[in-house]
């Protein structure tokens, strides 16, 4: 179990996080999400006891990352984003070299290294360079170098960036499997992929805490909004003063930018209001084409942007 309680990093005036508190229970495969600069990794590295918490307390399968830090530590397998692997090497010679590190006996270290070659699945290139390996294979390697020592606790970070489709459900599926054994917590920008692993998702903006639940529960929670997703080109750019217009919209926000250059954007209506009809006849009248309308699905993706939208929001209004 994972205990962070009432945590604080402060860099010299900089609040990386701000008093926070969570729980993972043993066996759980949770989720961490967050914007870009929202303490992700300032909060994984103070678990992974890296670096030490400004004030709070974290505990690691009952011991205290600050007091016991070596024995906190032996529970932790960590694999950061940019994992450094040793080119030269073989994956058998880096795992038997991480297997000493972390002290495993000279005994045990064979059948420890074969353990994890088995559990990543990359016997088959084991005695190949690591240079000449593969992006998937990389990131299995570097998935072995922290299941070394058989930790309880394995924190990974982006373990899925850079990889094509196929080698993201391989690993998708590795960690799955790793979850009947250890307790994960997996950072990810690919929500969607959170929403396949994870039992539960923790998500932090601006270094506080905005939501500990199921990604179901959270994706239930945006269900209960009336909303729209429209893309179109806009040439004039018109879309907002249009839509200002319309006295049953609520809120336009836009998604993204696609390479043809239309937007895709979300209108929520107000409740049991469909604006459907009118949004084809408003847009026509002003010039504005509709390539795309639909009823949003709700999805782990628009729940993450909702939430932090609202915490923003809740923040510049406490500001005033």
């Amino acid at each position: 179990m994972i205990k962070v309680e009432k945590v604080t990093k402060d860099y010299g005036g900089h609040v990386a996080v701000n008093d926070i508190s969570f729980e993972i229970k043993d066996g759980e495969i949770v989720g961490f999400l967050g914007p870009n600069g929202a303490g992700k990794t300032s909060t994984m590295n103070m678990i992974t006891g890296f670096i030490e918490a400004t004030s709070g307390k974290i505990e690691v399968n009952g011991y205290d990352i600050s007091k016991k830090s070596k024995k906190a530590k032996r529970e932790i397998g960590y694999m950061p984003e940019t994992t450094p692997l040793y080119n030269e090497l073989t994956p058998k010679e880096f795992i038997n070299y991480m297997a000493e590190l972390k002290g495993v006996g000279k005994k045990e270290r064979k059948e420890e290294v074969e353990r994890i070659l088995k559990a990543v699945n990359i016997e088959d290139v084991q005695n190949k360079l690591i240079r000449n390996l593969s992006r998937g294979y990389r990131q299995r390697v570097s998935l072995a170098g922290a299941l070394v020592g058989n930790p309880k606790v394995l924190i990974l970070d982006e373990p899925t960036v850079g990889l094509d489709p196929k080698q993201v459900i391989q690993i998708r599926n590795l960690i799955k499997s790793l979850g009947k054994d250890h307790t994960v917590i997996l950072s990810s920008h690919i929500l969607s992929e959170i929403s396949q692993i994870c039992e539960k998702v923790i998500i932090i903006n601006k270094g506080n805490l905005v939501a500990i639940d199921t990604p179901e529960n959270l994706e239930n929670k945006v269900k209960s909004e009336n909303v729209l997703l429209v893309t179109v080109e806009d040439p004039d750019e018109k879309i907002e003063e249009i839509v200002k217009t319309m006295n049953n919209v609520k809120t336009l926000k836009q998604i993204k930018e696609l390479p043809d250059g239309t937007k895709e954007y979300s209108i929520v209506a107000k409740e049991n209001k469909d604006i459907r009809k009118e949004i084809f006849e408003v847009f026509a009248k002003n010039g504005i084409t509709i390539f795309e309308l639909k009823k949003s699905e709700a999805t782990l993706e628009e729940a993450f942007i909702s939430l932090i939208d609202k915490q923003n929001e809740n923040k510049k209004g406490g500001d005033k």
